[in-house]
């Protein structure tokens, strides 16, 4: 306990600085580390909507808030855009700030479950906006979330045109495959929230889970797997091999990354 007040005050003690010319500084990882994974299966306290329509993105994306639009007291305040684009498992927020200034007009969300990791992705972001003279960084937030639970409290059918799976826990014992977040109940809310044509990507050091993972979406029927010559064409695929930092330490360790790509596919006729 000694320990996490100790942290906490050295990171208000660092938000209280500036750099040179009052520049907002970067968050120091270092007094945000807790444990590389969390059970998410624990009864942790997380606040979540009772569904996408309840959601306040206001205070996430505020430069995309339609101030035009009337307001009705019992709702939050009307986004321009949707939401679009999906991080789930974010870590330390690699992946969103490599895709944010590439994709500008796309709203990027990252989902993590540890709280103080959570904390230091929004400060980055929040930093990184008042760093940038173009406005970059507008696009993308962070919230703290347990997909396995609330993905569709957030989003609503269809939403959503990407969705990015980035070295998760692995669970190597057979017991834990249960909390993998592939599986074959969490792809169908995968392809609930995915609209016709969009793209799970998924990415992993871990041959075993790479297999787990590219077995898992093959058998489900909303899904195909994306060819080799168009996975080595998409930009994004390039940022999420080199900005994660997982990825990073792979690559440093001269490890293996192995990457999959699936499609959503158009629902058959009723």
């Amino acid at each position: 306990m000694g320990n996490q007040s100790n942290k906490k005050e050295r990171r208000d003690r660092f938000r209280e600085k500036r750099g040179q010319d009052g520049v907002v500084l970067l968050p120091r990882k270092k007094l945000y580390r807790q444990r590389a994974h969390a059970n998410p299966f624990s009864d942790h306290i997380l606040e979540y909507p009772l569904s996408p329509e309840h959601m306040d993105w206001s205070s996430y994306y505020p430069a995309f808030v339609d101030e035009e639009a009337s307001r009705e007291e019992s709702k939050p305040p009307r986004m321009k855009q949707d939401v679009e684009i999906v991080d789930i498992g974010c870590g330390f927020g690699g992946l969103l700030v490599g895709l944010a200034p590439v994709l500008q007009d796309k709203l990027i969300l990252g989902l993590e479950i540890r709280t103080q990791v959570t904390q230091f992705v929004q400060e980055r972001i929040w930093a990184l906006r008042a760093q940038s003279s173009e406005k970059l960084y507008q696009n993308a937030a962070c919230i703290r979330a347990n997909t396995m639970k609330f993905l569709p409290n957030f989003f609503k059918k269809s939403q959503l045109s990407k969705i990015f799976i980035c070295f998760p826990d692995p669970h190597f014992k057979a017991k834990k495959h249960k909390a993998r977040i592939v599986s074959t109940t969490l792809n169908s809310e995968y392809a609930y929230a995915l609209r016709p044509g969009g793209i799970v990507y998924t990415i992993t050091d871990v041959e075993a889970l790479h297999d787990w993972m590219v077995e898992h979406l093959n058998a489900h029927p909303s899904f195909e797997r994306v060819s080799e010559e168009e996975e080595q064409g998409d930009e994004c695929v390039k940022i999420m091999l080199n900005e994660t930092e997982e990825g990073k330490k792979v690559e440093r360790n001269k490890g293996q990354k192995f990457v999959a790509l699936f499609r959503r596919m158009e629902d058959p006729p009723w």
